[in-house]
């Protein structure tokens, strides 16, 4: 086992990133941190040292406990990085995703102004907490929803 790691292999092994790319650009574009400060992909990593890693709206932090000289199995990864991320991030993960279609007829090009402003009425005038109440029991507990959610 290596001493220290470059920080996008060393994030790229542990699986927090699918490619070792996808991890430089992460550190590029100023999704990683460690100890607040931005971290460049080459910058060594060692063992005890916190990471902050931003993937959508999820802030994951992890501790290094120990460096992997190479990629390692999901089983494995609790042995080398311990994961630190609240609760409250993790609930990020779990947020329904609301979307919204309007049909508009084939052929009839861009929306006018007016059109464009019909549209954001409607949008605006939806409740989205009379939706929560028409669902059925059984499909909350589904959704890992409590009766009190509902």
């Amino acid at each position: 086992m290596a001493e220290s790691e470059r920080t996008d292999k060393l994030l790229w092994s542990i699986r927090v990133f699918k490619t070792r790319t996808e991890a430089t650009e992460a550190c590029k574009g100023g999704k990683v941190k460690a100890g607040g400060a931005n971290v460049k992909p080459s910058r060594p990593v060692k063992p005890g040292e916190v990471l902050q890693i931003r993937k959508g709206t999820v802030l994951y932090t992890y501790r290094i406990k120990q460096i992997p000289s190479h990629r390692l199995g999901a089983k494995l990864v609790p042995d080398y990085a311990e994961n630190l991320t609240p609760q409250s991030e993790l609930d990020k993960l779990r947020m329904p995703v609301e979307t919204f279609f309007l049909k508009r007829d084939r052929g009839t090009g861009r929306p006018t102004k007016k059109d464009r402003r019909a549209m954001e009425e409607a949008w605006d005038s939806l409740d989205y907490n009379s939706f929560q109440e028409d669902i059925p029991d059984d499909v909350s507990l589904l959704l890992g929803m409590d009766e009190d959610e509902v």
